[in-house]
C-alpha cells in the first residue's frame, strides 16, 4: 500500500504549539496544533520550519524536518536533534506559540500488499523519520521489528519510536559495541536466514545503510531509505539537495530530495 503522496496541495500555515519538551540528553519534541495537516500527512514525508528566536529574528532559512507523529486525529509532532542556532530556536518555543511551518513534502514510504512483517535500522535522529511508519504498519496488520542504534542507552528513544504500535525492539550501542557494524551484521543475517521480513526500512546511519543495503541484495529483501539533506526552499527549485540515486538501467540520476524523495528504493541510494 502506497504510503506516499496523499495528494493533498502544500499549504503554508501557522499552527500553536501545544508542547514543548527535552527528550533525553539531545533532543527535542515539538507538538502542534494542526489537525489538517496531520491528515494529510504521510510517514516518510516533511514540513519547513521557520526558526525565529524570541525577538522574531533570524535564522532566516527554514529547516526541513520530518514528521514524526502524524495521521488523522492525531497533533502534528517533530523530534528535532538541537545541533544549531535553528533547531535552538525550534527548541525555544513554548506551548502556546505560533509556529510558521510549509509542507506536508515530498514521497513517502510504500508497504507491499501481502506483507506481513516489516524490520527498520534507525539511529538517532533518524527513529523519529521511521516512527509514523511503525505505526501505520501496526493499522494494517504489519509486524514491526526495530533495530535501533544509539551512542549509549540514555540517548535512545525507543518509546517516541515504537508508539502505540507494539513493534519488537532489539538496542545496540556503541558504548558496549553491540552497535558495531560486524555485530549489527551477525544479528541481521540471523534474523533473515530464520524468517526474513518483507521489506526492510532505514534512515540515520551511513554505514547501517551500506550494510542493510548490502544484506537486503543479498537474501533478495526489498527496502526503503529515507535521506537525509540539507536543503534552501524544500519545493524542488533551488536545487540545494540533489543526490546520486542509481536508476533501473544502472545510470545514476542527480534527484532531488525534496521532491523526489526523501523515500528512495534501498538499493538506488548511494552513500554519502
Amino acid at each position: 500500500m502506497d504510503l506516499g503522496p496523499a495528494g493533498f496541495p502544500v499549504v503554508e500555515a501557522e499552527a500553536r504549539v501545544l508542547e514543548s519538551a527535552p527528550v533525553g540528553r539531545r533532543y527535542h519534541r515539538l507538538i502542534l496544533d494542526a489537525p489538517a495537516l496531520s491528515a494529510a500527512s504521510r510517514p516518510g514525508q516533511f514540513f519547513h520550519l521557520l526558526c525565529r528566536d524570541g525577538a522574531g529574528n533570524g535564522p532566516y532559512l527554514r529547516r526541513p524536518m520530518s514528521i514524526w507523529r502524524c495521521g488523522p486525529g492525531r497533533d502534528l509532532g517533530f523530534l528535532l536533534h538541537v545541533k544549531g542556532r535553528g533547531t535552538a530556536a525550534l527548541a525555544a518555543l513554548r506551548a502556546g506559540d505560533r509556529l510558521s511551518l510549509l509542507g506536508p513534502l515530498g514521497q513517502g514510504f510504500r508497504l507491499g500488499p501481502g506483507w506481513r512483517r516489516i524490520l527498520i535500522v534507525a539511529r538517532g535522529v533518524g527513529l523519529a523519520t521511521l516512527a509514523p511508519l511503525t505505526e501505520a504498519a501496526a493499522a494494517q496488520g504489519v509486524a514491526v521489528q526495530a533495530v535501533l542504534s544509539a551512542q549509549a542507552p540514555e540517548d535512545l528513544m525507543a518509546e517516541e519510536f515504537a508508539g502505540d504500535s507494539g513493534a519488537a525492539i532489539t538496542a545496540v550501542f556503541d558504548s558496549d559495541g553491540s552497535g558495531a557494524v560486524p555485530a549489527v551484521e551477525a544479528l541481521l543475517r540471523a534474523r533473515f536466514q530464520d524468517d526474513p521480513p518483507d521489506g526492510v526500512f532505514t534512515c540515520g546511519s551511513n554505514r547501517l545503510f551500506l550494510l542493510l543495503q548490502r544484506l537486503a541484495a543479498e537474501y533478495g529483501i526489498p527496502g526503503q531509505i529515507a535521506l537525509e539533506q540539507q536543503m534552501g526552499c524544500g519545493l524542488g527549485m533551488c536545487f540545494c539537495c540533489v543526490r546520486q540515486i542509481r536508476a533501473p538501467d544502472g545510470t545514476v540520476q542527480n534527484l532531488r530530495v525534496c521532491a523526489e524523495g526523501p523515500v528512495f528504493d534501498l538499493q538506488a541510494a548511494l552513500a554519502w
